[in-house]
């Protein structure tokens, strides 16, 4: 039995996978298995099964206008995803592409010299779309290339294909282009530095002439994958050269060269995204309309994923939805967040801003600072020195917040509590009104309550009521209780 994999990515992507998760073989076997492969983490989260990082066969990307999908790839494969959104509903249309993705052409440049790109012929009617930037030297009328086709859009669009003057073929998780030279990869920093790496460890080779770049998706596979991966793009590498080993070296009339890949479109109406609308559901917290409004506009697409997580997180009670909002709006993980210490007296007062390192969905996030040296910690005495770092907890509605300063070696320093009206967790603040009172732990383990005559001050200066100087003290004995343990 053969395997189609598939890579899903849009507004669609959760009702799709539901669809060709449950495509099977059929009596004879003559239908092969679809596998949707390097899913999103919200993807991960909704299905029970694991998805394999491994090289997709069909890529499924939303449209630009959110109206439908493209789906690009092998020929074979193609069809068997098709087969399936095809049946989507009774006004799903489905159109072949004669510019697919990854297709070579010779180009003539029909219009230059405004915009940022020039439209080019490539012949039997069809049109691109060649960037200035993607070229050496000047663009004019007449001039021609040799392009292969990066963006392709869908018969409904004004827009012409995006192209490009450079060879390249995706291997899934990789891509060879004859314009790059060693190995690259797209995640920047350790990750990236991680795959170059481990690249090294592989047995396949790349060709000569051709360099390598490592997608996202490459972090979570292994090297069997990776292996894989750049075995694909090598031999649709070979097979994109043989196809145009007849044309002549330099760019001809305007035709076509090659088609290695396919790309189709299907295009949902209103009746078809009521029917992805129930796939759909069938895994999340679905609202009624929610593809129509989706492929609405951007701005709508965002509210039905807030109305969406608000009513799942939703228990039939009053309590802030911290879960949904946050994942909407923020804050969440890799956030800077900015303190700001808010005083009875009116003030503001910035304490810094910092990375969220953790988040949980219940209302709880840490926040790292850090330290400049010079001076020593409020109330704790202990130096305050280069390579310090403040780590600080803040968790939505709670009436005080812990912050630990460590030393460089990681030594604790010292733990402040702030007793504060309760916290609230902005997309770019931590926001509250400090109560004075607080609650230190020195490193040697000793529990004290100070600035106790400072909220004595506050009530009597009428900035602080009885009531809640009242609240404040019971929050700082109940803390210092705890801490003493």
């Amino acid at each position: 039995m053969s395997r189609t994999t598939v890579r899903v990515r849009g507004i669609y992507t959760t009702a799709i996978t539901k669809r060709l998760e449950e495509a099977t073989t059929d009596e004879e076997g003559d239908e092969p298995e679809l596998e949707v492969v390097q899913a999103s983490d919200p993807i991960e989260e909704r299905f029970d099964d694991p998805f394999d990082a491994v090289p997709a066969d069909v890529r499924i990307e939303t449209s630009r206008d959110r109206q439908g999908v493209e789906v690009s790839g092998a020929p074979e494969d193609v069809d068997a995803v098709l087969a399936r959104l095809e049946s989507v509903g009774i006004d799903t249309f489905r159109w072949e592409d004669d510019t697919p993705r990854g297709g070579v052409f010779d180009a003539e440049v029909l219009e230059a010299g405004g915009g940022s790109g020039a439209v080019v012929d490539l012949g039997d009617g069809r049109r691109g779309y060649l960037p200035y930037d993607d070229v050496d030297g000047y663009v004019g009328e007449g001039n021609r290339y040799r392009v292969q086709v990066r963006e392709p859009t869908p018969p409904w669009d004004d827009d012409d294909p995006r192209v490009g003057p450079s060879l390249e073929v995706d291997g899934g998780l990789c891509t060879l282009s004859r314009n790059l030279s060693g190995v690259s990869a797209l995640p920047s920093g350790e990750a990236g530095t991680e795959l170059v790496g481990m690249t090294d460890l592989l047995s396949a080779s790349i060709p000569e002439g051709w360099g390598l770049r490592w997608k996202r998706a490459a972090t979570d596979a292994n090297l069997e994958a990776m292996e894989a991966a750049i075995e694909r793009a090598v031999g649709r590498a070979d097979d994109l050269a043989s196809a145009i080993a007849d044309a002549p070296d330099e760019p001809g009339e305007p035709t076509r060269l090659a088609t290695p890949r396919r790309t189709a479109w299907c295009w949902f109406g209103r009746e078809s995204r009521v029917a992805l609308d129930g796939d759909r559901r069938a895994v999340e917290t679905t609202m009624p309309g929610h593809h129509r409004i989706k492929a609405a506009d951007r701005a709508a697409s965002a509210a039905v994923d807030f109305a969406e997580a608000v009513c799942d997180s939703s228990d039939g009670d009053d309590e802030f939805p911290f879960d949904a909002v946050s994942r909407q709006f923020g804050p969440t993980m890799g956030d800077r967040l900015e303190i700001g210490h808010g005083k009875p007296d009116g003030r503001r007062i910035s304490l810094g801003y910092g990375e969220v390192t953790a988040w949980d969905g219940d209302g709880s996030i840490t926040l790292e600072r850090s330290i400049h040296g010079g001076g020593s910690y409020d109330a704790l005495g202990t130096p305050k020195e280069k390579g310090d770092v403040a780590v600080t907890k803040f968790r939505e509605g709670r009436w005080w917040y812990p912050t630990t300063y460590k030393s460089a070696d990681g030594d604790s320093k010292g733990t402040y509590v702030n007793v504060c009206t309760p916290v609230e967790l902005f997309p770019d603040a931590v926001r509250y009104v400090d109560l004075y009172v607080d609650v230190i732990k020195t490193p040697d383990g000793t529990v004290e309550i100070v600035d106790a005559d400072e909220l004595e001050g506050a009530v009597a200066d009428g900035l602080v009521s009885a009531e809640l100087a009242e609240k404040a003290r019971s929050v700082a004995d109940a803390v210092e209780r705890a801490l003493s343990k």
